[in-house]
């Protein structure tokens, strides 16, 4: 059996990674923190143009009627270019759970480009980045809309979190498929991110000289940035795993529960690893909101603990050994 991406796979990336590079990659991150979310609806609308939204809802229902798999290998170049809002929502919980329920007119908002957000019972208690997106709310499977009680700031400026309430009934959804893809779309993302950040380090460390040579030509640089490609390799194929393992099982099945849990705790360690490392190297310029790894970092710092915290997930692996 062959697991290796193919022709395919390799041209969706090209095509969320050009319509990121196209909007400015990280400008549009620093515009949202600051206010303006023009340059990021765009982007989602764009994306939807191209299918992307659409990526786990059927054919017959206006989707693209692809899986999984297709899903994480766009939603690791949506987080090589830091996409604001509530990305893991609305390219991969939200459709899975409208597409359930039946829900046709909210659907066919979401694959026009209208981002979307989530509150559910289990690992997304709070909904991500509500602002300019459609809310639902998931509880004991009930698919229902929601509506903003409380809105709170993250470590992510461009990621605010909302207590929600539940309104209309939609339908129903299965909620473990939701916490899955989520999970796994924000796993996704942390591997783009981690990329990214290790690019970044490693222009810097080429670039930067002391003592009249590149910081990177010092072997402890060298081990640090080997230390993070490493890790984001070796996460990478986990994420692949599981999402081919969601095309192919139900969301019940253990081992498909396990395996999504093994690749959000390591992307989300790689990305983590990325970070530290990526800021040792820079140094305290990192730090500064000028400098885009700031966008970097603190997005990295919020998916981290989004979809279940690395405890979560750690102790789900367990229960399943």
């Amino acid at each position: 059996m062959d697991f290796l991406l193919n022709d395919i796979h390799t041209d969706l990336a090209s095509t969320v990674a050009a319509i990121g590079e196209k909007a400015g990659g990280a400008a549009v991150a620093r515009a949202w923190s600051e206010g303006d979310r023009t340059p990021a609806l765009t982007v989602y609308g764009r994306l939807a143009e191209a299918g992307i939204t659409g990526l786990l809802v059927d054919d017959d229902l206006g989707g693209s009627g692809a899986g999984a798999t297709e899903m994480v290998v766009a939603a690791e170049q949506i987080g090589r270019f830091a996409l604001p809002g509530p990305v893991a929502e609305t390219f991969a919980a939200v459709p899975c759970a409208l597409a359930a329920a039946g829900a046709s007119d909210a659907l066919a908002a979401l694959l026009n480009g209208r981002p979307a957000t989530i509150a559910t019972s289990a690992t997304a208690r709070r909904a991500a980045a509500p602002v300019d997106a459609d809310v639902y709310v998931l509880r004991d499977g009930a698919l229902s809309s929601g509506t903003v009680v409380a809105e709170h700031p993250s470590v992510d400026p461009t990621r605010t979190v909302a207590d929600v309430e539940a309104g209309a009934a939609l339908g129903t959804a299965d909620e473990r498929a939701v916490a899955h893809l989520g999970a796994l779309a924000t796993a996704a993302q942390l591997i783009g991110l981690g990329g990214a950040m290790l690019d970044i380090a490693s222009e810097y460390a080429k670039a930067r000289k002391q003592f009249n040579r590149a910081i990177g030509s010092y072997q402890a640089v060298k081990h640090h940035l080997a230390d993070v490609a490493i890790a984001i390799e070796m996460a990478r194929p986990l994420v692949h795993g599981a999402a081919v393992g969601l095309d192919g099982n139900a969301p019940a099945d253990t081992d498909v529960a396990r395996e999504v849990s093994a690749a959000k705790v390591a992307a989300a360690d790689a990305a983590y690893l990325a970070s530290r490392r990526s800021l040792q190297v820079l140094g305290a310029i990192g730090y500064t909101a000028e400098h885009d790894l700031s966008l970097y970092l603190t997005k990295t710092r919020a998916l981290v603990s989004a979809w279940g915290t690395p405890a979560e997930h750690r102790a789900l692996i367990l229960e399943t050994l």
